[in-house]
């Protein structure tokens, strides 16, 4: 079985590596061991699978497109597959350290890293190659434009990287934008993992609005104990989300959880 029959499929935004040269570069940042166990997320036509299989790591594939499942398995039978959609995979079922690589379809792409990094248990590292605007929003400092939400989820559970700027020119359908391959390292857990619910909530809370004041966003919720937070922080009410840090963003949602 080839995939000369199967065509990109917009709905699902496939966009699949032809570049061989890159694919390989991509599956070396992973830098698989021995034995270690690797979940490819959305192979597509196995531009990446092609050089996982050649690793010594134990390679399993989710693919929510059936034909494209079949075809892969046909080519790498030593590839696990699974046929499933990465938007309603139970993450928390990869028990054990876990290295995920995907060429992650654009307009899954930030829900899809949104799940993976707060709900795989052991999540041993991660690359993904996204849209590079997406790329910088993971990569984001504090401060900048590009610093949102999804930054500081992501920065909440794991160290981004930004490895490199892939053009267009590599995909077939070219896409219209630069993609970037990014890899996440998880953060040492001195301390308890973030209060999801909590952080999620503060999150879509003040990036809402993110052009307005801290007191103004956080007015039902002001104390003077959020008040004494912020000076000790270096903060004012006057500050505007983008201004706080990942760390201080987990704080605030920490003392926030019993209010909302």
């Amino acid at each position: 079985m080839t995939f000369t029959d199967t065509r990109p499929k917009r709905s699902l935004g496939q966009n699949f590596l032809q570049d061989q040269g890159t694919a390989r570069k991509i599956v070396a940042a992973l830098e698989v061991t021995p034995g270690a166990f690797v979940l490819e997320i959305g192979p597509g036509r196995g531009a990446l699978t092609r050089w996982l299989a050649r690793t010594q790591g134990k390679v399993f594939a989710l693919e929510k497109d059936a034909h494209l499942a079949r075809s892969v398995k046909s080519l790498w039978p030593e590839v696990a597959m699974i046929v499933a959609d990465a938007m309603d995979f139970f993450w928390e079922r990869l028990i054990g350290p876990w290295n995920l690589i995907g060429n992650l379809p654009y307009n899954v792409a930030s829900p899809v890293i949104w799940d993976v990094v707060a709900r795989t248990p052991q999540l041993a590292q991660a690359v993904f190659m996204v849209q590079k605007e997406v790329g910088d929003r993971l990569a984001a400092a504090p401060g900048s434009q590009a610093y949102g939400a999804l930054s500081v989820w992501v920065q909440s559970h794991v160290l981004v990287k930004r490895l490199f700027v892939v053009g267009p020119q590599v995909f077939r359908p070219r896409p219209k934008v630069d993609s970037a391959v990014v890899r996440f390292t998880p953060l040492p857990r001195k301390e308890p993992r973030p209060d999801g619910p909590a952080l999620r909530r503060l999150l879509n809370t003040c990036f809402q609005q993110r052009r307005k004041q801290l007191k103004t966003i956080l007015r039902p919720l002001w104390s003077d104990s959020l008040a004494d937070f912020l000076y000790d922080q270096n903060l004012r009410p006057e500050s505007r989300p983008e201004e706080l840090s990942p760390q201080q963003f987990q704080t605030l949602a920490d003392m926030l959880s019993a209010s909302w």
